[in-house]
C-alpha cells in the first residue's frame, strides 16, 4: 500500500491471510499514522493480498504476501502476530531483541503462570521471563500499563466478552465471588479460516451447540484477570456455545448479588466504570433492551448491560462484541494506538453495520 508523507510507523503482520489478519489489514488501511510494510502468509506467499482478501481490492493494490523473513520484518517499527497457539513463541523473543513493539493476538503470552500452558495448551512455555513482561491487552483494565509496554498479549474473543461483562460487578463488590457461571455464544468465524467438521459453516448453520463445556482454555485468562480484580483466587464455570451466526459473541455471566445490592447500585457501577470508555456502550431499556452482537458487527464497540432479578437475588451481566473486532483485531489496534501514543480511537471509528 502506498504510504502518505504523514504515515510515520511501519507495521508488519505475521499471519495476515486469516480472518483476523484480514481485519487488521482493513483497519490499518485507514489508520492515518501507519504504513503496512509487510504481510506474511506461509500458504499464500507470493500471491496478492487480494487473492485471499478480495474485499480489499484497490486498497492493497500490487502488494503480495511474503514468507516470514525476520530480516525484512525487523525493518518495521511494530509487528502484529495472528498465529495459532504455540507458534508466536518462535518469533516474539527475536522481534523484541530487534527493538520492535509486538502485539500478539495469539494466546502464547496471555497467561502469567508458565504451568498453565502445559495444562491448557499442551506445551511447556520456553520463555517464562517474557510472560511477566507481557501486558494483557485490554485497555479497560490496563491502559496505563499498555502505554509503557513493548509486548502486548491481546485477549481471546470469548474471554474479552466474559471479562467485560463482569468488570463493574467485581470491581464494585456487587456479587458473590464463589458462584459465577459464564455462558458465551459465538459465531463461526471464531474458529478461523480453515474448515473442520465442527466449525465449517454449513455444519454450523442453525446450530446452538455447547463445546469444550467442561474446560475451555479461555477460562484460564478469565480466571486470571477476574482474580486480579477481586483480589482473591476465583474459580469460574465457563461454557461456550457455537451458534449459527458468522460474527459476534455474547457473554452472559450468571451471578448472585450480595445483600443490599439492588438495580440502582448496579446502574451506578456501570456508569462509574464504563461511562468514559470510548468503545463501551451501556445498553439499558428499549428499543433493544439487552446487548446483542447484531448491533456491534464490524465495529470495535462492546455493548454491555444486565438483567436484575430481585426475586431470587440474582443478576445476569452481559457483553456483546464482534469477535473479530473488539474480540481480536480491533482491540489489538486499540492497544497498539495506546502503546504508540496515538489517539486510542485512530482507525477504529467505524460505526457498526446495519443490517448485518
Amino acid at each position: 500500500m502506498e504510504a502518505s508523507e504523514e504515515m510515520s510507523v511501519r507495521v508488519a503482520i505475521i499471519g495476515a491471510s486469516g480472518y483476523t489478519g484480514g481485519e487488521l489489514l482493513r483497519i490499518l488501511a485507514v489508520h492515518r499514522e501507519v504504513e503496512v510494510a509487510a504481510a506474511t502468509s506461509r500458504e499464500y506467499a507470493g500471491k496478492p493480498i487480494t487473492h485471499v482478501h478480495p474485499h480489499l481490492r484497490a486498497i492493497y493494490k500490487g502488494m503480495r504476501f511474503i514468507e516470514v523473513d525476520l530480516d525484512k520484518i525487523t525493518k518495521a517499527d511494530a509487528v502484529f502476530l495472528s498465529l495459532p497457539a504455540g507458534v508466536s513463541i518462535n518469533y516474539v523473543p527475536k522481534l523484541l531483541e530487534s527493538g520492535l513493539k509486538v502485539i500478539d493476538l495469539g494466546p502464547d503470552y496471555r497467561l502469567k503462570n508458565p504451568e498453565d500452558y502445559a495444562r491448557w495448551y499442551g506445551f511447556e512455555h520456553p520463555h517464562p521471563d517474557l510472560l511477566e513482561k507481557a501486558v494483557y491487552g485490554m485497555p479497560e483494565l490496563y491502559r496505563s500499563e499498555i502505554a509503557r509496554a513493548k509486548l502486548i498479549a491481546s485477549p481471546g474473543c470469548n474471554s474479552t466478552a466474559a471479562i467485560l461483562s463482569l468488570i463493574p460487578a467485581i470491581r464494585e463488590g456487587l456479587i458473590d465471588l464463589d458462584h459465577i457461571a459464564i455462558d458465551v455464544k459465538v459465531g463461526s468465524s471464531e474458529a478461523g479460516r480453515k474448515p473442520a467438521p465442527g466449525t465449517h459453516h454449513p455444519e454450523r448453520e442453525n446450530v446452538i451447540r455447547p463445546y469444550e463445556a467442561s474446560g475451555h482454555r479461555h477460562v484460564a485468562e478469565v480466571e486470571q484477570e477476574l482474580s486480579k480484580l477481586a483480589g482473591k483466587s476465583l474459580k469460574i464455570a465457563f461454557v461456550p456455545h457455537a451458534v449459527g451466526s458468522i460474527r459476534g459473541a455474547l457473554a452472559t455471566s450468571h451471578t448472585w448479588l450480595l445483600e443490599g445490592v439492588d438495580e440502582k447500585k448496579i446502574i451506578k457501577a456501570y456508569a462509574l466504570i464504563y461511562g468514559k470508555e470510548p468503545f463501551i456502550r451501556i445498553v439499558r431499556g428499549p428499543p433493544v433492551g439487552y446487548p446483542d452482537p447484531k448491533y456491534v458487527i464490524g465495529s470495535n464497540f462492546a455493548d454491555v448491560g444486565f438483567a436484575y432479578d430481585g426475586r431470587v437475588g440474582r443478576a445476569a451481566f452481559m457483553a456483546a462484541i464482534d469477535n473479530l473486532m473488539k474480540g481480536a483485531a480491533g482491540q489489538a489496534v486499540q492497544s497498539f494506538n495506546i502503546m504508540m501514543g496515538f489517539d486510542e480511537r485512530e482507525g477504529l471509528t467505524y460505526p457498526p453495520l446495519k443490517p448485518a
